[in-house]
């Protein structure tokens, strides 16, 4: 019976693999058609591969180019008021004269709190001393203690006392150039002129430093006093520029809420005082390019520089109180 069971199935097995024996060829084929699809056969001529259909062609989409992360955000920052004032702030808090100010205050705080601690160990060191602390009598343990505590808060109160005193007398170098103001929106229309009045302060700053440094002789190539009159001719100037495009910017956000209508007139009020504007910036460049007339010129031709440097000043100086009214 087992034997008959065994020989059924070893007979079925048999015909199974006959089966997958007979269907080989068929594998084979398959598996070549699927070869031949990753490394195509080479042809007799010249053994390089047979050309395959192209595949058809997408459309070639467009290169956006993405701008760097840092270079985005400083734009930005330069665009969003919100953002220019809390760098403001950020670096006034980072001044030296800043930081310096607040090293007095905690000082003076410090040292109030020191004076109090030893005022009031002085008194404690007195009552008990003295034996009004208590119905007992003088606590000599209790006078001991308050008054070493005494002792040492006072010297705490002496040594920041002292260090109050050098903080005081500290004097710190002035700071070579305040930080620009932020610029206007870049849709602005003021926004143009202020960028080249931040680059004509910097040039101009540079060029009146040099006229202020002894040559060889001993002597500076201009007098100081002139130097000093056009910076401060310059810094009044500059004052004036930037209320006018205050006024600028504000015009453009009243027409940008006012009705259609009345737009017009905005747009010709703001067009006026950018062309008064652009008068103020290019006297401004006039004092510059004088300045640095004076510092390339021979000695030769020194007198007429330094004429030249007054006429500009004087000629800014001018067009600051004419903007100035107009402010």
């Amino acid at each position: 019976m087992t034997g008959s069971g065994g020989r059924r199935d070893f007979n079925e097995f048999n015909a199974k693999l006959e089966k997958h024996i007979e269907k080989l060829p068929e594998y084979a084929q398959r598996a070549q058609e699927k070869l031949q699809r990753y490394f195509p056969p080479a042809d007799e001529a010249g053994g390089k591969p047979a050309a395959r259909p192209a595949p058809p062609k997408r459309p070639a989409s467009p290169v956006v180019r993405r701008t760097a992360v840092p270079t985005a955000f400083a734009q930005m920052a330069g665009q969003v008021p919100a953002v220019a004032e809390v760098r403001a702030k950020w670096q006034r808090w980072n001044e030296p004269a800043a930081k310096h100010q607040r090293r007095i205050t905690r000082t003076s705080r410090v040292l109030t709190l020191w004076l109090l601690i030893t005022i009031l160990l002085g008194v404690l060191t007195v009552l008990a001393g003295t034996g009004l602390m208590g119905a007992g009598g003088t606590d000599v343990a209790q006078t001991v203690l308050a008054g070493f505590g005494t002792v040492v808060f006072g010297t705490f109160s002496v040594r920041t006392g002292l260090k109050l005193r050098q903080l005081k007398k500290l004097e710190l170098p002035q700071a070579s150039s305040a930080a620009p103001p932020p610029l206007p929106p870049a849709a602005s229309a003021a926004r143009e002129p202020m960028e080249r009045l931040a680059e004509s302060e910097a040039s101009l700053g540079e060029l009146l430093r040099q006229l202020s440094v002894p040559t060889s002789l001993g002597t500076a190539a201009i007098p100081e006093v002139s130097v000093a009159d056009a910076r401060a001719t310059a810094q009044e100037a500059a004052r004036a520029l930037r209320g006018l495009a205050a006024r600028i910017q504000a015009i453009e956000r009243g027409r940008n809420s006012a009705p259609e209508r009345e737009r017009g007139a905005l747009d010709a009020a703001v067009a006026k005082l950018r062309e008064q504007l652009d008068d103020g910036i290019e006297g401004f460049g006039s004092l510059v390019a004088a300045a640095g007339r004076a510092v390339a010129a021979s000695s030769d031709g020194m007198g007429t520089s330094k004429q030249a440097l007054t006429d500009a000043t004087d000629h800014l100086a001018g067009l600051a109180l004419a903007l100035r009214d107009l402010s």
